[in-house]
């Protein structure tokens, strides 16, 4: 495990490095102060303290487990030379080579991580017969192996399994040799020869992780700061390729370059770093650890020559040939979601390096569902848990379908963040899931009164891209519903009722407002007691039922009985790019003429919509566990009153017309079979009339 004392305590004279790392100069050679060391020492505490460094005996684990995974596909390989009719020389000679990718390969995994795993096999032994079926059915008849699941349509297939409790991804590549060394050079461009763009990619893993570490100044200092924000990511909700986020080699591209641009720095110094730069990033020129190459006839990412390279909002470029853009997933509004992170970082890490911030503010968790008013909920649901992973995997990689689509039909005007994190209630049996979208207009666009986004289309084109599923079995389905805020189901935010953590009262509020904890009396942070209430005849505590049958309404119905009138407040903000002018200008001969048309980044006022998450006067404007006051208890105790008044006065006022009885559009996969509750009018609207 890595100690937290791992920085020598004077700091290195400033020097300039003997070898140019990236593509263009670094922007500052200085090494680090005592501040910046003291900094970095205090920042890998924390590192250690949050469990990111996974014990001796779970190491040992893991490389057993590798082992043992090494012996069953030389065996099966064994086999398929055998039946293929080869000489017993063959048989003998005949191997397989397992190298590792990912965090694993680069150093900053942690405990319960999974493995990414390559298996070089020979040309004779094919991904479609032998990798998927023949060794699928070896593994699957191992006691060790569990959680078995084949994914051969993916962009990159891949077989995934636990072993012994560790988690494994296992893709396949078969290359042009008849028997695989034991000293097999991954990184050799020969190793491409005659091979498919599918085990390109399968290949390509390896090589790109091989390349990070030739082509950063320090290791040690990447590992640790691409550990640091992996963990921001994770807990700003922003890290997740599939729904047009970012993943893990992703961010390991990014925090390459920033080492590259300040070869002399410690991490906390490059954490800092990466928050400044990356807000001052004039998107889409591209990131990119080396100059692009030309080889053996596969494409690679050109803008000027591939009219799709042209479309990716947030390149980043990966390193080995041939070169790709690992980030096309992002999308306008994930790219936007992200730039508003950044934003909140920079903020944080300035105030960390003047003393007024610890490292602990830095990662704050994201309060998604005290962002917006307006959500769309997607329920997952299957006849058991195995089912429910092969569902939920196909179903979460078309949601950025559904927010592309979204956007698209509104002509951008309705942005959606579709949050990565899934949940799941607990009190349900059922094998189950949900996950959820915040919708609200584009800041700063110009609307008429009244005017409606109707949705109906994007969603219906949304379930039939479902319905492609080629595994469907009965008990699958998906519910789409539009909510409210105030009608967000009660187990995304577990702690609301929770006296000593409340995220939606003040101190104040608390002591008076919230009802106690199963008629038992507890003492608030205020240090006020709540004296108990007497609980109902069902045992429950009356006020509390009350509140949960207010906030979570019926799944099988609609998620809002009316159409939402929203009334939104738009604030920008531009983003200075002095400090990044060469780096930004390379990029730019190497992007496509559309790179200048990005200049700076809209930042959001989070919880402009009355939002409970806003705290500009804390940290420059960013959410954090405080919640304002108009937003507390009435969103709790008066939520009905509150939404009758409202409507009340919007229909006389004109700005509103009757509600349709539905919004929420049910839907159900394979069959095309729609509720039958639901099918009287099935539609998700939004309104943007103003009920002021």
């Amino acid at each position: 495990m890595v100690s937290s004392e791992g920085l020598c305590c004077s700091p290195p004279t400033i020097a300039v490095p003997m070898t140019q790392y990236g593509v263009t100069k670094p922007i500052s050679v200085a090494g680090p102060t005592e501040a910046d060391i003291l900094r970095s020492r205090v920042l890998e505490r924390f590192l250690v303290e949050a469990g990111l460094y996974e014990s001796k005996e779970e190491a040992s684990k893991r490389e057993e487990v590798l082992g043992r995974i090494q012996e069953i596909v030389t065996n099966w390989v064994k086999q398929l030379t055998r039946l293929r009719g080869y000489t017993d020389q063959m048989v003998e000679d005949a191997n397989a080579a397992i190298f590792t990718f990912g965090s694993y390969r680069l150093g900053v995994h942690g405990p319960g991580s999974d493995i990414d795993t390559l298996c070089v096999g020979p040309s004779y032994v094919n991904r479609e017969e032998d990798f998927f079926f023949v060794l699928h059915n070896i593994l699957a008849e191992r006691e060790e192996v569990t959680e078995l699941q084949p994914v051969p349509d993916a962009h990159v297939p891949v077989m995934k399994f636990k072993f012994n409790g560790i988690p494994i991804d296992l893709l396949y590549a078969s290359i042009s040799h008849l028997v695989v060394p034991n000293d097999l050079d991954i990184s050799d461009m020969s190793i491409l020869n005659n091979v498919d763009e599918p085990t390109v990619r399968s290949l390509n893993g390896c090589r790109v992780a091989d390349q990070i570490l030739k082509l950063v100044p320090n290791v040690e200092h990447f590992c640790t700061t691409l550990r640091c924000l992996k963990l921001w990511a994770k807990r700003r909700g922003v890290y997740s390729n599939v729904t047009g986020f970012l993943g893990g080699v992703n961010w390991a591209l990014l925090v390459a370059r920033i080492c590259q641009l300040y070869p002399n720095a410690v991490p906390s110094m490059l954490v800092s770093r990466f928050f400044r730069v990356y807000t001052q990033w004039r998107w889409p020129n591209p990131v990119m650890l080396c100059a692009i190459e030309d080889g053996l006839g596969f494409s690679v990412w050109d803008p000027r020559k591939n009219p799709r390279d042209r479309t990716h909002h947030m390149p980043i470029i990966t390193p080995a040939y041939p070169c790709m853009n690992s980030s096309y997933n992002v999308s306008t509004s994930t790219l936007r979601v992200m730039m508003e992170q950044f934003q909140y970082g920079n903020s944080i890490c300035e105030k960390i390096e003047l003393n007024r911030a610890k490292w602990s503010a830095l990662f704050e968790p994201y309060l998604f569902f005290q962002s917006y008013t307006n959500y769309l909920q997607v329920d997952i649901l299957a006849a058991d848990a195995d089912d429910l992973r092969a569902w939920k995997g196909w179903v979460e990689s078309r949601l950025r379908q559904l927010t592309l689509m979204i956007e698209r039909d509104t002509y951008g005007k309705l942005q959606c963040h579709p949050y990565p994190q899934e949940y799941v209630d607990v009190s349900k049996p059922s094998a189950h899931c949900a996950f959820f979208m915040g919708l609200q207009r584009k800041q700063g666009e110009i609307i008429q009164e009244g005017q409606q986004f109707d949705i109906r289309g994007s969603v219906d084109e949304f379930r039939h891209s479902i319905n492609m599923y080629m595994f469907w079995k009965p008990g699958m389905e998906i519910y789409v519903y539009h909510v409210r805020r105030k009608q967000l189901p009660a187990y995304v935010h577990p702690d609301v009722y929770k006296c000593s953590r409340n995220l939606w009262l003040t101190p104040h509020q608390q002591s008076y407002k919230l009802p106690c904890n199963n008629g038992v009396a507890y003492q608030t942070d205020s240090g006020e007691k709540c004296l108990k209430r007497k609980n109902d005849s069902g045992g429950e505590n009356s006020e509390q039922r009350r509140l949960v049958k207010q906030r979570s309404p019926d799944r099988n119905q609609s998620g809002s009985s009316e159409i939402i009138s929203r009334k939104l407040s738009s604030a920008s903000t531009c983003c200075s790019t002095s400090d990044l002018d060469e780096v930004n200008g390379f990029a730019g001969a190497n992007a496509s003429s559309n790179s200048s048309g990005i200049v700076s980044c809209s930042h959001e006022d989070i919880g402009n919509e009355s939002t409970a998450g806003s705290s500009e006067g804390s940290n420059g404007g960013y959410d954090n566990p405080s919640c304002s006051q108009s937003d507390s208890c009435d969103d709790l105790n008066s939520y009905v009153e509150d939404e009758h008044a409202n409507r009340k006065k919007a229909f006389q006022d004109g700005s509103l017309k009757e509600p349709n009885t539905m919004v929420g559009a049910v839907l159900k996969s394979m069959n095309g079979v729609v509720d039958a509750e639901s099918a009287q009018n099935p539609l998700i609207r939004l309104s943007l009339a103003s009920t002021a």
